[in-house]
């Protein structure tokens, strides 16, 4: 049987806005071109496979504001999760077990594996 782990709300909280600002962060990079500076595109086929790149515009200063405060949000709450006091009631063989499951805690049908 899988042991079940009894998560303060804090604990998931913390972990569920932390997938969110992940989340949020990605699709924010996905959006923005690929250069923070404004750059030339290139185009370059000597290697072993073609690589193209299209001009870059760069990023304004509020998106390059906006990736960087969503970066230092993550890094709060990646600490807040991974130092959370929860972890020294936890064995140490027992941890990594729980923090996959703290991971997929709000999963839909988590509860059931």
């Amino acid at each position: 049987m899988a042991t079940t782990y009894d998560f303060p709300s804090d604990l998931l909280a913390g972990q569920e806005e932390l997938h969110q600002v992940r989340a949020e962060l990605s699709a924010l990079l996905k959006r923005l071109p690929w250069s923070v500076a404004p750059l030339d595109g290139f185009s370059d086929d000597n290697g072993w496979r073609k690589r193209e790149r299209p001009a870059s515009p760069g990023w304004t200063a509020d998106e390059q504001a906006e990736v960087e405060k969503l970066r230092q949000r993550e890094h709060e709450l990646a600490v807040f999760v991974s130092g959370h006091r929860f972890w020294a009631e936890i064995a140490a063989a027992e941890r990594v077990d729980a923090r996959m499951k703290l991971k997929h805690a709000q999963d839909p049908g988590a509860a059931e594996s």
